[in-house]
Parts: structure tokens; sequence; C-alpha cells
């Protein structure tokens, strides 16, 4: 490794670390909102402070990033990681409020499951974050994320399916494809994180 005078930012890992804990805690809120649909409005609520949490954390990425010499990683990887990350939570809170938009009734179990899936794979993103000051165990994490985002993607196509099949109330379609497409699309913007910490551990290795 080169050699420098100058010291290096190294708080960039502890700032991503902050969001992925956060979005894996907003995972855990929105499985909460199907399961328990009694308590939605302080899950939903849970959530939106999570986001508004993780939005100050990255414009923090971004003003040190603004202001720093010398950065432990390539300055675009840091500026793709944070507004990738950002964006996970802001699906799980996008998901969130069409819950209360569209006053959705007792949640299908294939939106069980698709939050099932979400906290795993935002689980396997955060082990990914914390392991990327040191390389170890990123590779594993981002297999991890591409493993849960094949199981989401057929539960997806089930769902899809089933719900054209048997729903009659074109309104409750409507509703729930939406839903649906937003929980898959949860995972896939995990997997464009999953993608940049591969990226990042490649190159830096």
């Amino acid at each position: 490794m080169p050699f420098s005078l100058l010291p290096r930012e190294e708080s960039f890992f502890n700032l991503f670390t902050e969001v992925a804990r956060r979005s894996h805690t907003a995972a855990e809120h929105l499985a909460g909102l199907f399961a328990e649909p009694e308590r939605a409005v302080y899950h939903v609520d849970q959530i939106k402070r999570l986001e508004h949490e993780c939005d100050q954390i990255t414009h923090e990425v971004v003003n040190r990033l603004d202001r720093t010499f010398i950065t432990p990683i390539d300055r675009e990887d840091i500026y793709r990681l944070a507004s990738d990350l950002d964006d996970v939570i802001d699906v799980i809170d996008g998901v969130a409020r069409r819950t209360q938009l569209f006053k959705v009734g007792p949640a299908p179990e294939a939106a069980k499951q698709l939050t099932a899936v979400i906290q795993n794979v935002v689980g396997a993103l955060l082990k990914g974050v914390e392991h990327l000051k040191n390389r170890d165990g990123v590779m594993e994490a981002s297999i991890q994320v591409k493993q849960f985002e094949e199981e989401a993607d057929a539960i997806y196509h089930a769902a899809i399916g089933q719900l054209f099949e048997t729903e009659q109330d074109a309104r409750e379609l409507i509703k729930w494809k939406e839903i649906y497409d937003n929980l898959e699309r949860c995972v896939d913007q995990a997997e464009d994180v999953a993608n940049v910490l591969e990226s990042i551990a490649i190159k830096h290795g």
C-alpha cells in the first residue's frame, strides 16, 4: 500500500454502517407493519423517523466527501454507496406510506414472506458494510444478497400470478400490485448496494 504523510478520512465506514443499521431496523418495522396491522401507525412512524435519520447521515457523507482530500476508497464509490444505501430505506418508507394511503386490509401471506426476505437481505447488507473497512466477509455478504434476491423474485412472481387469478376487486388488485412491485424493488435496490460493495472489495482487496 502506498505510504502517505496525509491522513485518510476513515469515518465514512462508520457512517455507512449507521445507515445500514437503521435500514435493518426499518426492515423489521416493515415486517411488523404487515404482521401487526393494529400497530400500523407506530411502525410507519418509526420507519419515517429512521428514513429521516438516514437522509441526514447521507448528507454528512456528501459533506465530508467535499472537504476530504484523501479518502479510504474511491470518491465515486463513496458517493454511489451512500446514494444506493439511502435508496434502500427510501423504498421501505415508500411501501409503508402506501399502506396508509391505500388503507389496505390484512396482508396476504406473500407480502409477509417478502418482508421476511427484505429483513434477511438488509441484514446481509449490514454485515457487508460492517466488514467493508477490512474487506473480509464482503463477498460472502454480497453472495447472500443475491441468493435472497432470487428467493424474493420467485415469491413476487407467484404472488402477482395469484393476485390476478383470484382478486375480483380492481381497486384491491391495483393496490396490492403496487405494494408487491415496491417490495420487490426494495430487494433489487439491496442487490445494487451489494454490487457496489463487491466492486469496492475487488478494487481494494
